[in-house]
């Protein structure tokens, strides 16, 4: 049990977490493990000598426990910063003559210094020298942590807020490592290569998305070391092919699978089980899987055109970096593959950034033939660097060129569709090229029996169709939007005089006004309706007090007759009830008859002809008049055939064109073809041999098969 304790005790981990939770309370023994640090170094540095110069085996067990304490100390530098201010000075010490150490000593004390800098102890502009020279001693795992670590503790410290001093300070670090010097070594070469790529990979990840980075790495385009030339021109080629991808594999995964469906996850019961629904443990993975999809979202809608992560955008001089990179084409004694890329550099900056490179297109006019080498990549570059604002006089040479080497009957199929797309796609871009009799020559492949020719020659035309409808022929013009459009001259321009849809606006306003005049007038409309309604209404209520007075005055003459009874009164009530109900079947009686007289001018209307509605049942008379009323079946052909009359005899198709009116037909003079003599004896032959076997069988009766054998 003792040595158990003992055991648990000396482990390092287990006092780590100890130190952690009580750093007080463990201060002596950290003391111990330091000063053991401190002589295993000494130890270290006796036994290779104390400038490192010679490379002698080393102990195995003291570059463990090295490696080892070094890792402990790295760990609990945070809880006891007094005590430990001068260990990371001994470790940055001791890594600059990592060439010398085991590989498993290296990682491990590259580690722990990784381990500083991720806890502040460490700056990173007091590293990042020192772990670019890592990167370059040949240790490929060293190599993959040096170079991880550089990029995120750089992404990491731009993550809340930017720092532009410090930026500028590590960029100048990596630019002065990038600096061209034909006096570098191996090593120089390699450190110019890492310090590239450290560029590189922070410009694709958005973190130094700036224009010095951007026109540092297209400087080292013209490096005189060929591979880090190559590097650069490989980058600022393929740049946009690379997608932004995040630190970690897991939530890239995750990126790809919630990408299609970012939509659908997205919802409001989504956001509300991430937080509301499940355990902490389900709660913490949803919250994650949430923030994965928003954080896809946003980069769906951050990602814009295809040259959007091109650090050509950001060239400050591109004209001076075409020319220069042009002649270091002309001049350059590189591989084949070296000088495409660098053609398709110049091209895609001369047409992304629209500028004149007259010496480029008869350049480019040597390499297009059909059997040469990449030749659609270079197609592909010669159509990049086509546009609007280059004369068309100097690019015709090259136009023409490819129409005389791919768009002939002597080509291959895949050689003219080729061609054909090349056409249109340079057409697209500088229409002016195009003439009519080339044009038509071309458009007549749209009769080929090979589909992709035919549709290259149908896009042409469809283009053409919009661009210039003049220059085709009037049957492949179709229904063209503009019947009149033809393409701007060489440098004209368009100039607006006045805003864009502001006819939109007059219109919309005097529509407005009219509206306004027919809502008034409606208005007034009303107003007259509702004075005529409340004059009648008042005469109506006049009337009706007028009545109401003469019934006052009558009753209060009955009143006041004593000689009338209550009998009268009844009397005269019962005669305004009679009254009343009279003018009730008045109004009923004349109701009935505007019904009838209705019924009777639709009858009128309608003809003589209509049966008046009855609502008696038929009687079996009636059905048999019904029978009679209709016709026979010889009746009823008869009206058929008397139909037909005007129409021709019907014959069917096949008998039409059995019906020969010429000679005979391909078949037909097939089989009245003179044969070859050996041909005619070989069949005279067969048929004398076929009628001597049917003369034998004839006279002989056929037993059949023996039952037994």
């Amino acid at each position: 049990m003792e040595t158990l304790e003992e055991s648990v005790k000396l482990s390092l981990p287990w006092l780590q977490s100890k130190m952690k939770c009580d750093p007080q309370g463990y201060e002596s023994m950290l003391l111990i493990h330091y000063n053991q640090f401190n002589s295993l170094l000494e130890i270290f540095e006796e036994n290779h000598g104390i400038s490192f110069t010679s490379v002698i085996a080393v102990d195995a067990s003291i570059a463990k426990n090295l490696a080892e304490k070094a890792m402990f100390l790295a760990h609990v530098t945070p809880f006891y910063p007094n005590h430990l201010a001068d260990f990371p000075i001994k470790l940055i010490h001791l890594l600059h003559k990592a060439s010398n150490l085991q590989s498993k000593l290296r990682c491990s004390l590259t580690r722990a210094l990784v381990l500083l800098v991720n806890h502040k102890i460490v700056d990173v502009g007091e590293t990042l020298s020192l772990f670019m020279k890592l990167q370059t001693l040949g240790d490929k795992t060293l190599k993959k942590l040096a170079f991880d670590h550089v990029v995120h503790s750089i992404k990491r410290m731009n993550q809340e807020h930017r720092n532009d001093t410090k930026n500028r300070a590590l960029q100048n670090v990596l630019f002065d490592m990038l600096k061209q010097d034909k006096e570098w070594a191996e090593s120089g070469e390699k450190l110019a290569k890492r310090a590239l790529l450290t560029l590189c990979e922070l410009h694709r990840r958005k973190v130094w998305f700036d224009e010095r980075t951007a026109n540092a790495i297209c400087t080292a385009s013209f490096h005189s070391r060929s591979r880090i030339m190559i590097a650069a021109l490989s980058f600022l080629l393929h740049c946009e092919k690379i997608e932004n991808n995040n630190d970690n594999e897991n939530d890239d995964s995750g990126d790809d699978e919630l990408n299609a469906s970012a939509q659908v996850i997205l919802s409001r019961s989504t956001v509300y089980k991430a937080s509301h629904q499940g355990t902490a443990a389900s709660k913490k993975k949803k919250k994650a899987k949430l923030k994965r999809v928003i954080r896809s979202m946003k980069k769906s809608s951050e990602r814009g055109s295809n040259c959007y992560y091109s650090p050509l955008n950001h060239l400050k001089d591109a004209e001076g970096f075409a020319d220069k990179l042009f002649g270091c084409v002309k001049g350059c004694n590189e591989r084949f593959e070296v000088r495409m890329m660098m053609l398709k550099l110049i091209a895609r900056t001369v047409g992304l950034h629209r500028l004149i490179l007259l010496e480029f297109y008869p350049f480019l006019q040597k390499y297009i033939q059909p059997h040469q080498r990449d030749i659609t990549n270079l197609l592909a570059s010669a159509v990049q660097a086509c546009h609007d604002m280059v004369p068309p006089d100097a690019v015709e040479p090259l136009f023409k060129q490819i129409v005389n080497q791919f768009v002939h009957d002597g080509s291959r199929p895949e050689v003219i569709t080729i061609g054909l797309s090349a056409v249109r796609d340079i057409c697209l871009r500088m229409p002016l090229l195009m003439n009519e009799d080339l044009l038509q020559d071309l458009a007549l492949y749209k009769k080929s029996h090979e589909k992709a020719v035919s549709v290259a020659a149908r896009s042409l035309i469809a283009l053409f169709r919009e661009v210039c409808p003049s220059l085709l022929v009037k049957k492949d013009r179709g229904r063209p939007i503009d019947p009149k459009a033809k393409p701007k001259a060489y440098g004209e321009v368009n100039i607006v005089t006045s805003v864009p849809g502001a006819e939109l606006l007059q219109i919309i306003d005097s529509d407005c006004e009219v509206e306004s005049d027919d809502y008034n007038e409606k208005d007034s409309d009303d107003d007259e309706n509702d004075d005529m309604k409340d004059d009648l209404d008042s005469e109506e209520a006049n009337e009706e007090n007028d009545e109401v007075s003469e019934h006052e005055e009558d009753d209060n003459l009955h009143i006041s007759s004593d000689d009338e009874s209550v009998e009268t009164r009844l009397a005269l009530k019962k005669t305004a009830l009679k009254r009343k109900f009279d003018e009730f079947d008045g109004q009923l009686i004349a109701s009935d008859s505007s019904l009838r007289a209705l019924k009777k001018l639709a009858g009128t209307t309608m003809g003589p002809d209509l049966p008046e509605p009855t609502n008696k049942i038929l009687s079996n008379e009636d059905f048999q008049r019904i029978k009679e009323l209709k016709l026979s079946k010889d009746e009823r052909l008869a009206l058929v055939r008397a139909g037909r009359e005007e129409r021709g005899k019907y014959y069917a198709r096949t008998a039409v064109k059995q019906r020969k009116t010429g000679g005979l037909s391909n078949r037909q003079k097939e089989h009245k073809k003179k044969m070859p003599l050996a041909a005619k004896r070989a069949k005279i032959g067969r048929h004398h041999m076929e009628k001597k076997k049917t003369h034998q069988r004839s006279d002989k009766q056929f037993r059949g098969r023996k039952a037994w054998k």
